[in-house]
């Protein structure tokens, strides 16, 4: 298929909404609430259009419609139609905040919020487990989240084509979920621990200089900068169109910033498209 076909799901309050505008922004014909069953001829006909980026939105808002998808996705594997799919999930406390400030139902509505968002989690299990790309939007804004969609599918990618995003975070607040690779960097030296350097974030030189002096520092990032070299290239020659590195810290503050940063910059030299995000620091 010469289109490019993207399903986007996910839980609902997880952001699809802002998904959808986002890829409308990026030229995507965007259809909503589609029921499964016609996306194979709906593919086909935009095969013989001039339509080149589809998205279409599928949850549970089909209903008993939803339950035919797994049928129709091996359908569109049998006709050799290329898809991608995209799922949005938050965490089951903050979809729970989402759906009490917008005073919305919730599509099962079975009785309470937060046990229709776990029958709503566990229905998608599968469908999660086929995604090419997952986004938890816990700790996104509105504003990170449509970054974080121009940067994925802003441009037409080739095959050997990769976007990576390094982030930062704290394991006091939870590994990012939708990381391909974790790396922990709590046997560095902490610089919470220098009075002058506790407030500063690792974008700050000070903070830099104190993590990258020691000589621990300097034989981790050889010895990792030489492990990302040899993966990236494994990842493109097996289609992946997104990389997440996750580099945590025990507050997402210091350290794993101040690596984040390096690593970023060290990838871009090397010629990569590269996103570097830090998760727990806040924005003023």
């Amino acid at each position: 298929m010469s289109s490019r076909l993207l399903i986007v799901t996910g839980l609902s309050g997880a952001g699809k909404t802002t998904a959808v505008q986002s890829l409308e922004d990026l030229g995507f014909f965007v259809v909503d609430n589609l029921p499964p069953a016609l996306i194979p001829k709906f593919a086909e006909l935009c095969e013989q259009s001039a339509l080149k980026k589809i998205a279409l939105v599928v949850d549970i808002r089909g209903g008993e419609f939803f339950d035919t998808v797994f049928d129709v996705l091996r359908d569109l594997d049998n006709k050799n139609i290329v898809y991608e799919i995209l799922f949005l999930e938050a965490s089951n406390e903050i979809l729970v905040q989402r759906y009490k400030a917008s005073r919305r139902r919730h599509p099962l509505s079975g009785g309470e919020v937060l046990e229709d968002i776990k029958a709503e989690r566990a229905r998608l299990k599968e469908l999660r487990g086929m995604a090419n790309k997952i986004i938890d939007t816990s700790k996104l804004t509105a504003r990170q989240l449509k970054e974080e969609i121009y940067s994925i599918y802003g441009q037409n990618r080739s095959e050997s084509d990769l976007f990576i995003t390094v982030m930062s975070f704290g394991y006091k607040h939870g590994i990012p979920l939708d990381a391909d690779l974790v790396m922990d960097v709590r046997f560095l030296p902490n610089p919470y621990y220098v009075p002058e350097l506790r407030h500063l974030t690792g974008n700050d030189p000070k903070v830099q200089q104190h993590v990258c002096s020691s000589e621990v520092t300097t034989e981790f990032k050889e010895k990792y900068a030489g492990m990302i070299e040899f993966l990236i290239p494994h990842y493109i020659k097996e289609g992946k169109a997104t990389l997440m590195i996750a580099i945590g810290c025990t507050g997402g503050m210091h350290r794993s910033v101040t690596l984040a940063n390096w690593l970023g910059e060290f990838l871009r030299k090397k010629g990569y498209k590269v996103a570097v995000r830090h998760r727990d620091i806040k924005e003023t």
